[in-house]
């Protein structure tokens, strides 16, 4: 146990801190995948749909600081490339 009170406080907070980033990591992740799925399949309707799924589910874990706000950018541009090919 923490002897002092601070470190007590972050021992208290780091469970519910690490459910809620874990929580939108996965579902950043979750999205990502169907959406790649989507891109492969070749269905361009439900392919944009996906995209932009996941697109809002990365830059809501950006804003909430569960990943760097480069990470989301990089893996929303990369989604977004391959969508553009696929539909080209």
């Amino acid at each position: 146990m923490a002897n002092i009170k601070s470190a007590a406080k972050r021992a208290r907070q780091s469970p519910g801190r690490y459910l809620r980033n874990n929580n939108l990591r996965s579902g950043a992740r979750t999205a990502i995948k169907s959406a790649r799925a989507a891109i492969d399949s070749g269905d361009q309707t439900a392919a944009a749909e996906a995209v932009h799924v996941a697109s809002r589910a990365l830059d809501k874990a950006a804003s909430k600081g569960a990943i760097h706000a480069n990470n989301a950018s990089r893996r929303k541009s990369r989604i977004v490339l391959a969508f553009n090919k696929m539909a080209a």
